[in-house]
């Protein structure tokens, strides 16, 4: 067992770093889900609509899609049943391995994606991008990104 160290409490400038980040991405993750909903889609129907759209095939495996919007496969299977019913996307049998599924984006989920994309662009540019210097982007890329690489590394050990 590892002896417990003692807890290295956050100064007051990183607190408000802390705190600071939490509100921008709750605040932005609200309002970009609040343009989508004109468009009958929540963020993560967008994010699996992306995924989708951007595979090969326009197809990913259920287990790979899952991953990839790390989401469990029960809630993800949930919410492409949903997707299904409103024409989004489809299920098909993976031929190579019975017991595998693949989500695979319809006709209507492309011209879902062709419709609403602009409206994406166009909420993040005005509610992030727009915001910020390109310097500031920048700088802000590379500070995250040494976060984003160790809970990427994370991912298979939660």
């Amino acid at each position: 067992m590892e002896t417990e160290t003692a807890t290295r409490w956050l100064t007051d400038d990183e607190q408000c770093t802390w705190r600071t980040h939490l509100e921008v991405n709750k605040l932005l993750m609200h309002q970009l889900e609040k343009d989508l909903q004109p468009f009958g889609l929540t963020n993560n129907d967008y994010e699996i609509l992306v995924n989708l759209s951007e595979s090969a095939e326009r197809r990913m495996r259920m287990s790979d899609l899952a991953a990839a919007t790390l989401q469990s496969k029960s809630r993800l299977s949930h919410q492409i049943t949903r997707m299904e019913n409103a024409g989004l996307v489809r299920r098909e049998n993976c031929e190579s391995d019975r017991r595998g599924l693949y989500a695979v984006l319809t006709d209507d989920g492309i011209a879902t994606m062709q419709k609403v994309a602009p409206h994406h662009v166009a909420s993040v540019r005005k509610h992030f991008i727009d915001l910020l210097t390109p310097e500031a982007l920048s700088d802000l890329r590379e500070a995250l990104s040494p976060v984003a690489d160790h809970l990427r590394g994370r991912r298979g050990k939660l």
